[in-house]
């Protein structure tokens, strides 16, 4: 082994244990050693050994340009500015090295050449440079053709690089503005001197790197046109070309300012249509994708031309109809769903009217090709039971393609009206009957399929349904009502009768009908049937609760017999459908009826209370108390001021048992959240008029979350403290004192818990306690801003900085913004967006903006650490603005002891992490924004910081990952 091989050879070692099977332990310590390997100073010479290397492995000169390429995006500082046209030759001889591949590499090299030329401001001739250096080799073209296609992407991607905005404007105009009619120039000579080219997808690729760059007329009317119609036949530039040709669509979607363009396109895209065909028989998918994305997605760039010139672009929309009726596979259609839509959106806007009446055929052809694409696949095993020969994930790709087709149905009802595809709906309904009822009395249902596919399209055209049709409808229900008893036929004409209940509502003599045919449908041997029946006769009680509420005696019977036997979603279902009922009854039947309908759930819970000892039934209990909280949701009664509200009489009836459950469950989360909710909707249903339970509700909230410590307790305290406001005319200064020393008894219990155990222990119960403080700071701010208990809880939120989950982050962060908005002269209110940085807060107390920087000043410092260690480091994306908010936020109330707090942190990054001169500038910028007031563009200046620090020194680079997944593949 030579010296350069020594050199590089524990590069070399832990890039084969990443490759090799290799204990986990040894995995991570390989990973870990190349990670810091690829940040190294040593790793620009090393790169380049290994690449130079005879004996290196392909997958070893790939990491290796992958590294390069790092480095010169993100570590350009660590080298010295004399040493760049070195290392521009360098790169130079090396893509010439690698002219004939592996390809994985030259494209790095080429992205490494890119990326240098953008930062290497004093190389003015690149262009110039590239060609010439590698034109002189016949493989050399490869090389440029790579080169022009990765550059204008890679300057695209500037922001990553360490340029000022200024500086990355003006490069861009040198590079690509500039250089645009040369591109166009190389492109055609190359075009013209090969008779290879449209086989080349490089050049196609190229094309449509620089479609954006160069006047796209100027490429439209050049012999690359008919390059890239070329590249269409054949097999190597096929997916090339149709890429380059969508690319161009998409620039001509300002079709006024394109017309021309479009004018010598458009020719051309329809002598395409033939090719439809000639896929579909020769069953070459690829091409008929192809094919049919250059249709649709013109069609979408031109949609607004399609709707002014309908009799001029017409072959255009019977081209994408064309590819939509011949795709038997459902490999295509998909692709067409959107122009349908754009169309759609255009034409049924009435200065548009004799363009929908253009297309009125055409989406009446789409209606019949939709609902023959909805049928179900007839399975080769013969089997109904398994539709997809056991392939289930085509089948749950096939049921979510299904509900897109529904909205292409949609679509269609707007164009050509909801009457004519509810009658083709119904036509192939009754021909099915016709066809096979007599089989259906002897108790078969042969081709099901065709049955099933137009009560799904019934089903999803049902939203656009009017209440008052009266063409079609009365023909269907009755239909519907005798469709047999076939698993998925029933589970669909169940599912489509729940989506027509506004219009039984209108038309109560179908009612009946209808809800024995649903009610029946809760006996069938099927769970999806039975789930089907329950969301139906959700929909009913909700839409026909007036047609209902006569009948709550039989419904709660129904009710009380039918719930034990059904899953928990569809209990679910249920009850919300008698809840919808008893809600629309007069205020003084709600108490008898509530406690008829909900006393027998009572039962059952206190049954289950004194048998649940596992988890199984623990979480069986608090599905239940889930029923008790959908009647609480749904029974709101209005009642007149002063006057007792019935629900809530029976709410304090039952509160006694819901009571005695938490005191003895208080080590089971599932019983403690759903009850926790259940008291939430206690006071968000009944608001004010829970007053009189107020006292118990808050002294079990308080022995809850005392026990427990869970988050779930301070969620249901919120309410409180949102619903008794000083906002409220009937809330007294009694109530409002009591909720705010309410509020101090679980901050404190919050705060001994988070002195017990670490943050990260505790995240759920950070998130609800912050978002608790947010409202309590916005209703009672100067009782907690004066509050002994602020310094702590500042405290905690700075702990609470720590943590690495976003919710309880962002909870955090939003309280320390709101918090910090109290030391300006301005005071925060409700109606104050603090996202909004330029809102104006009203008039604050001085005594008030003293307190909050006298907090602000003891946990400043602190705070600062760690939010420049969470934006540098640790903390997700979400929470960047926020974080960078809050420090705005204390630059703007103390601008002096902020900018110190920064630089004492800045002083604490790593060595070498960050260069001197940064931290300089950084410094000095802040203090020219201080001394001229524009505080707020601190901001700005902190952002590029830490994301300039963040993708430098603590984001994974590129390789790593794909060496763990799989061996790489090369081709040149």
């Amino acid at each position: 082994m030579n010296g350069a091989q020594q050199a590089f050879a524990p590069v070399l070692a832990a890039l084969a244990a990443m490759q090799s099977n290799v204990d986990r332990a040894q995995k991570g310590q390989a990973h870990e050693f190349l990670e810091q390997f690829q940040k190294s100073g040593e790793a620009w010479t090393t790169t380049f050994a290994i690449l130079q290397s005879p004996e290196s492995a392909d997958e070893a000169k790939l990491f290796a340009a992958t590294t390069l390429k790092g480095k010169i995006i993100f570590d350009f500082h660590q080298l010295p500015r004399e040493s760049l046209p070195q290392l521009r030759d360098s790169l130079l001889s090396l893509l010439a090295t690698y002219s004939k591949g592996p390809k994985p590499i030259r494209t790095q090299l080429c992205v490494c050449l890119a990326n240098l030329a953008i930062q290497m401001l004093e190389w003015k001739d690149v262009l110039q440079t590239v060609v010439s250096t590698l034109s002189s080799d016949p493989n050399g073209i490869a090389c440029i053709l790579e080169f022009l296609h990765v550059l204008p992407e890679e300057v695209t991607e500037g922001r990553k690089i360490n340029l000022t905005e200024d500086e990355l404007r003006d490069r861009t105009m040198e590079l690509l503005e500039e250089n645009g009619q040369q591109v166009l120039q190389l492109l055609v000579q190359y075009a013209q001197s090969s008779e290879s080219a449209p086989k080349n997808p490089q050049l196609m690729d190229c094309i449509t790197s620089w479609i954006r760059e160069v006047p796209l007329n100027d490429i439209v009317n050049s012999p690359l046109l008919n390059v890239i119609f070329g590249g269409l036949d054949s097999d190597q530039s096929f997916e090339a070309a149709v890429e380059t040709l969508c690319a161009i669509f998409k620039e001509t979607r300002d079709v006024d300012e394109c017309l021309s363009t479009i004018k010598t396109l458009y020719p051309r895209i329809l002598a395409l249509q033939p090719k439809i065909a000639e896929a579909v028989d020769s069953d070459d998918t690829e091409v008929y994708k192809g094919i049919t994305r250059v249709f649709a997605e013109a069609g979408e760039a031109w949609v607004v031309l399609i709707a002014r010139m309908s009799d001029d672009f017409r072959g255009l929309v019977e081209a994408v109809l064309e590819c939509a009726a011949r795709d038997k596979e459902q490999d295509v259609i998909g692709l067409t769903f959107n122009f349908w839509y754009e169309l759609k959106q255009y034409i049924t806007l009435e200065r548009y009217i004799q363009a929908r009446l253009q297309f009125v055929d055409v989406y009446s052809k789409l209606v019949d090709i939709m609902i023959g694409h909805l049928e179900y696949p007839k399975p080769e095993s013969g089997n109904d039971n398994d539709l997809f020969d056991g392939d289930r994930e085509q089948e749950d790709k096939f049921r979510e393609f299904r509900h897109q087709m529904g909205d292409v149905l949609k679509d269609c009802c707007e164009v050509i009206g909801v009457t004519e595809c509810l009658q083709k709906s119904y036509v192939l309904i009754e021909q099915w009957v016709n066809t096979h009822g007599n089989q259906v009395s002897q108790g078969q249902v042969p081709e099901w399929q065709r049955l099933e596919a137009p009560l799904f399209s019934m089903r999803a055209m049902g939203r656009m349904v009017p209440p008052d049709e009266n063409i079609m409808l009365p023909r269907l229900i009755p239909l519907i009502v005798q469709i047999p008893n076939q698993e998925k036929v029933r589970f669909q004409a169940v599912m489509a009768l729940g989506r027509y209940t506004e219009w039984t509502a209108q038309h109560p003599d179908t009612l009946q009908a209808q809800l024995d045919y649903i009610m029946a449908a809760f006996q069938h041997a099927s769970k999806e049937v039975v789930r089907a029946a329950a969301l139906s006769f959700r929909f009913f009680c909700n839409d026909c609760a007036d047609l209902l509420k006569g009948y709550i005696p039989q419904l709660q019977s129904f009710y009380e017999s039918t719930l034990p036997n059904l899953p928990a979603s569809s209990q679910d279902e249920l009850t919300e459908g008698i809840a919808s009922v008893v809600a629309r009854l007069p205020p003084d039947q709600v108490y008898q009826s509530f406690k008829l309908c909900c006393d027998p759930v009572m039962k059952r819970l206190m049954a289950m209370a004194q048998s649940a000892t596992d988890q199984a039934s623990k979480e069986a209990l608090a599905d239940t108390l889930q029923l008790v909280t959908i009647f609480v949701q749904w029974i709101q009664p209005y009642v007149r001021p002063g006057e007792a509200n019935p629900a809530v009489t029976y709410c304090q009836e039952i509160f006694p048992v819901l009571a005695a459950i938490i005191d003895n469950f208080s080590n089971s989360v599932p019983v403690l959240e759903r009850m926790c909710r259940l008291w939430r909707y206690m006071i968000l249903s009944y608001r004010t008029a829970i007053a009189p339970l107020l006292p118990q509700l808050a002294e079990k909230l308080a022995s809850g979350f005392t026990a427990s410590r869970q988050g779930c307790f301070l969620w249901a305290t919120d309410a409180m403290v949102r619903e008794f406001t000083d906002e409220s005319p009937d809330v007294s200064k009694e109530t409002l004192n009591a909720i705010f020393t309410f509020y101090q008894q679980q901050a404190t219990t919050f705060l001994r818990a988070l002195n017990d155990l670490p943050p990260e222990e505790l995240p759920d119960v950070i998130e609800d306690f912050f978002r608790l403080t947010i409202d309590v700071l916005l209703y009672h701010p100067h009782p907690l801003i004066g509050s002994e208990l602020m310094q702590s809880i500042l405290s905690a939120a700075a702990s609470s900085l720590t943590l690495l989950k976003e919710e309880p982050l962002l909870a955090t962060l939003h309280f320390l913004r709101d918090f910090l908005a109290y030391g300006s002269e301005g005071s925060p209110s409700s109606s104050v967006s603090f996202a909004d940085d330029s809102a104006k807060p009203r008039g604050n107390p001085p005594e008030v903006q003293q307190a909050v920087k006298q907090l602000a000043i003891q946990q400043g410092e602190v705070m600062v650490q760690r939010l420049l260690t969470g934006l540098m480091y640790t903390f997700p994306a979400d929470c960047w603005p926020d974080a960078s908010g809050v420090v705005l936020a204390l630059f703007q109330i103390l601008p002096r002891e902020t900018a110190g707090w920064v630089g004492s942190t800045v002083a604490l990054l790593p060595q070498g992490s960050v260069t001197p001169q940064e931290q300089e500038r950084l410094l000095r910028n802040i203090e020219q924004r201080i001394q001229s007031g524009e505080t707020r563009k601190i901001r700005m200046l902190l952002q590029d910081f830490t994301n300039s620090y963040r993708r430098r020194n603590v984001a994974p680079r590129e390789g790593l990952g794909r060496l763990e997944a799989t061996r790489f593949k090369f081709t040149g």
